[in-house]
């Protein structure tokens, strides 16, 4: 029975590992005085693992020895590009929950795969794939925290998200449920505030338009539609919780004053003749409570 594993074979009697018209035959300049074999690989996807760490061991032999920018360089190079697509692939099934398109994680890792293989360097005495996977990786978490967020957080924020991800899986499948966050918490190693953080971040990945539909109890509505308006007494609450400790510091004088003057909108004079004292003092003791009330409120934000 003849074996359905993919093959590599050159249209010339040399091996593919010991060439000579790449490796002896240099003329003057470094420049090769043969071509190369044509190196015909059937369904390179399909080549298996051991197959392709072997032949990526041979062509990278040849690499080494070639100028680079030569036609013969740049055809062991795709040559290496074309046989190890599998390692990205590989790399590229870990980011499939995101819902993004496979192809386009595919391309984007195969960017990486080429520093890879344009950095690798045999006197290292490192499997090619454990040099490689990590460029690949690496490459493709770049794309998504560069480019794939509506919203721009900090980068610790964009990695606590795929942290996050991949935690929620690990636990929910252990526990039977979602986990809370201090399950969380503890998993990762890190405070259940930055959790939260990341959680909150985490909003900003995918953004809706304001023209999506949503369903409401009175049927289809625009998001627009049905989104509160910003109510600007909101601002006001924040003020007064922020104000109410600065006034409880102020005289009993100084607090009469700017209820006399904001509460019951009384001019200087007024509250002069009420409380026996000059409108010029009334100014001065006025200025300086405000004063001191603006400076506790800019503190305090």
């Amino acid at each position: 029975m003849t074996s359905a594993t993919p093959t590599a074979t050159t249209t010339s009697d040399e091996a593919v590992s010991g060439s000579p018209s790449v490796l002896e035959g240099r003329g003057a300049g470094g420049a090769t005085s043969h071509e190369l074999p044509a190196l015909v690989i059937d369904e390179p996807e399909k080549l298996a693992p051991e197959d392709a760490r072997e032949l990526s061991k041979s062509l990278f032999d040849r690499l080494a020895v070639l100028e680079e920018g030569t036609h013969e360089y740049q055809y062991v190079r795709n040559t290496l590009i074309e046989i190890n697509l599998t390692l990205v692939r590989y790399s590229a099934r870990r980011f499939r929950s995101r819902g993004d398109d496979m192809e386009d994680i595919v391309q984007v890792g195969t960017i990486g795969l080429i520093k890879a293989i344009d950095r690798f360097d045999l006197s290292r005495e490192v499997e090619f794939t454990t040099f490689a996977i990590p460029y690949v990786i690496g490459e493709i978490k770049r794309f998504f925290r560069d480019t794939t967020w509506d919203v721009r957080v900090p980068r610790r924020l964009q990695e606590m998200r795929m942290d996050l991800a991949r935690a929620n899986d690990k636990l929910t499948s252990k526990l039977g449920r979602s986990p809370r966050v201090s399950e969380l918490a503890e998993h990762l190693g890190v405070s259940e505030e930055e959790i939260v953080e990341g959680q909150v971040a985490a909003n900003g990945y995918n953004s809706s338009s304001l023209d999506a539909t949503v369903n409401d109890e009175e049927g289809e509505a625009s998001l627009a539609d049905v989104l509160g308006e910003r109510d600007e007494a909101m601002d006001l609450v924040e003020d007064f919780h922020a104000l109410k400790p600065l006034l409880a510091q102020l005289s009993d004088r100084d607090r009469k004053i700017l209820e006399l003057r904001f509460g019951d909108e009384l001019t200087q004079a007024q509250i002069g003749e009420r409380l026996g004292l000059s409108q010029m003092h009334v100014s001065r003791l006025l200025s300086r409570a405000l004063t001191g009330l603006r400076t506790g409120m800019l503190a305090s934000n």
